[in-house]
């Protein structure tokens, strides 16, 4: 009983900007910048999805499917940092630190799982093109989209649920300026065995699984793409991954990174710990929707056209 009041009315500071002090309304301006360019350009996405009937297909429902994960990443992770450099408010109730951990984790598997079914959706394509519109339908893919929303949720809740749990008997101060699970869970008071354990094992079952199948989906596409007779022909297959290619080193390699540091770098500095996380949360929302939108022509032509009539 005492553990649980003590967990209740505990709260963190926020750290990850050690540069702290005049700077922060500076370092406030271009992260605003960023969360709207973030905001926008995943919106842009969305609305040309919903607004082209053309566009009404597989490849474009797991677009419009990363595009909500984007948002949903950025608006659980950016709020609190702006909070921080603007108002400087860096307490969080333990409560609210839970909720965000609970949507910053849960929108990053969804994220990876997106990406995982775009790989698959890239390996018919290439690998067995006559079949595409018959494996790949609307329905599979609403069904596939469900899918990654109920494993999420079904393996994240646990890693709030289990936290509570635990004594903090402190005000810690957190590596970064959102709340994670490996960082909570190193300013514990208590045994936290099983919630290393568990966070382990969802990391492996989720983001690992799904990295280990994009792998193998591109060593059977770069297996077919190797039997085409011309060098146009390979270039070109090749060309249709380009953008997917991009989401998965994006999000794959900061991801990995980053938790080699939580698990094995504990002389790691605090600014290789900020950079790497930034990266790994901050890097996507922005980048994917203009990768999407300059590899993909009629998100491209859309967008072309919307700022010609503007014009």
């Amino acid at each position: 009983e005492t553990n649980g009041s003590h967990t209740r009315t505990q709260s963190f500071i926020l750290g990850g900007f050690p540069a702290w002090g005049t700077t922060q309304m500076w370092s406030a301006v271009p992260l605003c910048s960023t969360y709207l360019l973030a905001l926008l350009g995943n919106l842009t996405v969305l609305s040309i999805i919903r607004a082209e009937q053309s566009l009404h297909a597989p490849m474009y429902l797991l677009l419009a499917m990363l595009a909500l994960a984007d948002l949903g990443l950025s608006t659980s992770t950016f709020p609190t940092m702006l909070r921080m450099l603007w108002l400087e408010a860096r307490e969080i109730s333990f409560g609210t630190c839970l909720t965000q951990m609970f949507f910053i984790h849960s929108f990053t598997d969804i994220e990876s799982a997106v990406i995982l079914a775009m790989a698959f959706d890239r390996y018919v394509a290439i690998c067995d093109p006559l079949r595409y519109s018959s494996i790949l339908t609307n329905s599979v893919t609403t069904k596939i989209c469900v899918a990654i929303v109920v494993r999420t949720t079904l393996v994240q809740f646990p890693l709030p649920v289990l936290l509570t749990r635990l004594c903090f008997t402190r005000v810690s101060e957190l590596s970064h300026p959102y709340c994670l699970h490996p960082d909570i869970i190193k300013h514990a008071g208590s045994d936290t065995r099983i919630n290393s354990s568990y966070g382990l094992f969802v990391l492996l079952s989720t983001l690992g699984l799904d990295l280990l199948f994009v792998l193998l989906s591109y060593l059977l596409i770069l297996k077919t793409i190797l039997n085409f007779a011309t060098w146009r022909e390979r270039l070109k297959a090749l060309n249709t991954c380009i953008s997917h290619i991009c989401a998965v080193l994006l999000f794959f390699i900061p991801m990995i990174c980053l938790s080699m540091m939580h698990r094995f770098g504990k002389h790691v500095s605090p600014q290789a710990y900020v950079f790497t996380a930034n990266l790994h949360f901050l890097a996507p929302p922005i980048l994917n929707p203009i990768v999407y939108s300059v590899k993909t022509k009629p998100i491209r032509r859309r967008i072309l056209r919307m700022l010609c009539q503007r014009g």
